[in-house]
Order: structure tokens, then C-alpha cells, then sequence
């Protein structure tokens, strides 16, 4: 067995490390795909806009010809200025079911940070910062759009190189026609009489594009207390957009806006859902083209899951009776498409404001998710 570098100038090369985890992964009934292009434009530098700042290699471990593991290492210049560090980042692990490929795969990774000059191994994580992590438990449960599931070797394999916990995130399930109390909906009501709180909603992903940019900003201010935040660049902003809009429903995008003495509108919160289309991406095997559309839009039309990727509002507005209104708000959207389960999507569990926001709206956390951290 040889742990071998990638050429990502060959496209070829590219669709080794991408083609790896479908052979993977053949056989597990709860893993979703990938979207195919999308990952193969993780390994193009002349492409992503990680490159116009950072630096990644990527490596697959082999053995007479047979792809056995990959992993990426990447040097996060901008997270490493932001936070005075110099840490390196281990993405896209993959294995199979063998420690030594592991142990080859992570000895790579130390050597890698050790001759770039860094200290520091966290991740999993990618090109967009925090994509990525490790389940470690929930394995029977389908993940939500864009988070990971893989095989429950992978914690132990991860400890045995050395690499510790730095942090989890949960994931929890709640039913559709959870009731709320009545209570709620009476705050909410007289937050919006009192105090200027309204929702602003959304018709069509023309006029999400117009608002993206100002609810980036202040999805950023939100998150950036977490140590995984970093400020993205202007071409990593429209990457996200553009990765967001794919998958949008305008219908399930929510802000909750503040109205200030001078009549200006500002924004405090925000609800950010989507139809779990996890189904129609297995059957559509990762692929838009030709026919995976098709599949994707069908379940969009019959899904009964809906993920929820952002709920929360700005520390200046907490404790003002409006996240009453994210609760009600949440609720009627969800009451109103019909959906009959709801799939709250990686709260860190030192996020105690959203931990407790969640389970106000019924969520039990069935899934948890890792990142690690190794000191050189």
C-alpha cells in the first residue's frame, strides 16, 4: 500500500478521489451522495475560489491500483489570519475498513502540516471552512442535505492517530404537527405590536439574490463568535449563494426584521429551511444530468421531511420576546407545506441559545456529528 498525491491539474486524478467514496458507499442504504460536479470542483484550483487565497493537496491511499482511502490537507490562509494561527485543515477523509489505511492517511496529514510550517490539524473540514465532520452517532438515521454520514469505524480509526474532540454538533428530529404553546403566539403578537419585530418573507429566488448579501452579513455576525468562523472572500460569498439557490424554496426562507425609531428595518433573525430531497439525490446517484433533475424536483414534490439549516437571532435582539417569533414562524411555515418531519440540522453543543431554541419546538437530538483536533 502507497499513500500517493494527486495531479488535480488531470481530471482524470480528480474523478480517482471522487469516484472512491461511490464505490464506498455502494452499499449503505443511509448514505446520500454528493452532487458529483460540485465535488469535483473542490479539487480545481483553476475553479474554486478557495485558491485565489489558499492552498490544498490531495492524497488516495492504493494498493495494486485499487483506491483503498483519500484525504485532503489544506492551509486555510484567511481562517489562520483571522484567528492568528497556523493550523492546517484535514478534509474528505474516506476509508475502508482497515486502521493501517487510516494510520497511513493521517501519518500523510502530520507530515503535510509539519512541512508547511503549521502546528495544528482540525477538521474534518473543506474548501468552505466548516464543511464536513464526522458522525458518530445516530448511523441508522439518512443525514440531511449536505451533511455527512460514513461508517462507525471512523471515530476510532480518527483517536487511534492521536486526534482529539474538539467540538460536536447535533442533530435533531421533531414531528410536523408538534404543538407549540399558545403562549408563544401571544408574545409574538405583542412583540410585533411593541416592539417594531416583523417577518419578512420571500417570493421568488430573484428576490432572495437581492437579499442574500445583507442576510450573509448578518448570518456572519451571527456565527462569528464560533472558532470555526472566518470572514469569506466576495467569490466564496457567490459560491454559497449559488449553492443555496440551487436548493431553495422561497417559500421556506424567513428573516425577522427590527424597525428602528427612524423607520429603517434591520435585520435580527433569520429561518433558513429546505424540502429534504436526500431521496431523490440517491436515486439520481450524486448526477443533475441528464435524468437526475427529473428525481430531484419528484421528490421535492412528495418529500414529507423538512431540513432546517438555520434558525436564530442576533445577541442584541435575544431576550426581547423575539424568538417567540421564530418559533410561531417556523411552525406555521412548516403546518402550511404539510411536512410530517422536521430534521434540525448540526447546533453546536455549546450553543446553549440554540440547543434550547430547538427543543422549545419538540426536537429530540438523534444525531451527532465531530470534529477533531491534533497538536503537533
Amino acid at each position: 500500500m502507497q499513500v500517493r498525491k494527486l495531479d488535480t491539474t488531470r481530471k482524470d486524478e480528480r474523478a480517482r478521489f471522487v469516484d472512491f467514496v461511490f464505490d464506498l458507499y455502494r452499499d449503505a442504504p443511509q448514505w446520500v451522495p454528493p452532487l458529483y460536479g460540485s465535488t469535483l470542483k473542490i479539487l480545481d484550483a483553476s475553479k474554486h475560489p478557495f485558491y485565489e487565497h489558499s492552498i490544498a493537496d490531495f492524497f488516495v491511499a492504493e494498493e495494486n491500483g485499487r483506491v483503498l482511502g483519500r484525504v485532503a490537507m489544506l492551509e486555510n490562509r484567511n481562517y489562520n489570519a483571522y484567528h492568528h494561527s497556523k493550523a492546517a485543515f484535514f478534509g474528505y477523509f474516506e476509508v475502508v475498513e482497515d486502521i493501517e489505511v487510516a494510520r497511513a492517511l493521517l501519518r500523510t496529514a502530520k507530515v503535510w502540516t509539519a512541512a508547511h510550517g503549521l502546528d495544528t490539524i482540525l477538521g474534518p473540514r473543506g474548501v468552505i471552512g466548516i464543511d464536513g465532520s464526522v458522525l458518530v452517532d445516530g448511523f441508522e438515521h439518512r443525514p440531511a442535505i449536505g451533511i455527512p454520514w460514513n461508517y462507525p469505524y471512523y471515530d476510532a480509526f480518527i483517536r487511534d492517530s492521536g486526534f482529539e474532540k474538539d467540538t460536536d454538533y447535533l442533530s435533531g428530529y421533531a414531528r410536523g404537527d408538534h404543538e407549540i404553546p399558545k403562549r408563544l403566539y401571544d408574545i409574538a403578537a405583542r412583540v410585533k405590536e411593541k416592539r417594531g419585530f416583523w417577518i419578512k418573507t420571500f417570493r421568488s429566488r430573484a428576490e432572495i439574490r437581492e437579499w442574500i448579501p445583507r442576510a450573509l452579513e448578518i448570518h456572519r455576525q451571527a456565527m462569528s463568535t464560533l472558532h470555526t468562523y472566518y470572514p469569506p472572500t466576495e467569490a466564496e460569498t457567490r459560491e454559497v449563494i449559488g449553492s443555496l439557490l440551487t436548493i431553495a424554496d422561497p417559500s421556506l426562507i424567513k428573516l425577522v426584521m427590527k424597525r428602528a425609531d427612524d423607520g429603517s428595518d434591520a435585520i435580527a433573525g433569520f429561518i433558513i429551511a429546505y424540502h429534504d430531497v436526500s431521496a431523490g439525490i440517491q436515486k439520481a446517484r450524486g448526477r443533475l444530468f441528464p435524468f437526475g433533475w427529473a428525481y430531484i424536483l419528484l421528490d421535492r414534490r412528495r418529500t414529507e421531511w423538512v431540513n432546517v439549516n438555520g434558525l436564530g437571532l442576533l445577541p442584541q435582539y435575544r431576550g426581547l420576546g423575539a424568538n417567540a417569533m421564530l418559533y410561531t414562524e417556523l411552525r406555521d411555515t412548516i403546518a402550511s407545506h404539510g411536512f410530517k418531519h422536521i430534521d434540525t440540522v448540526q447546533a453546536n453543543e455549546t450553543n446553549f441559545n440554540s440547543t434550547s431554541d430547538h427543543e422549545t419546538l419538540g426536537v429530540e437530538w438523534y444525531k451527532r456529528h465531530r470534529h477533531y483536533k491534533l497538536t503537533l
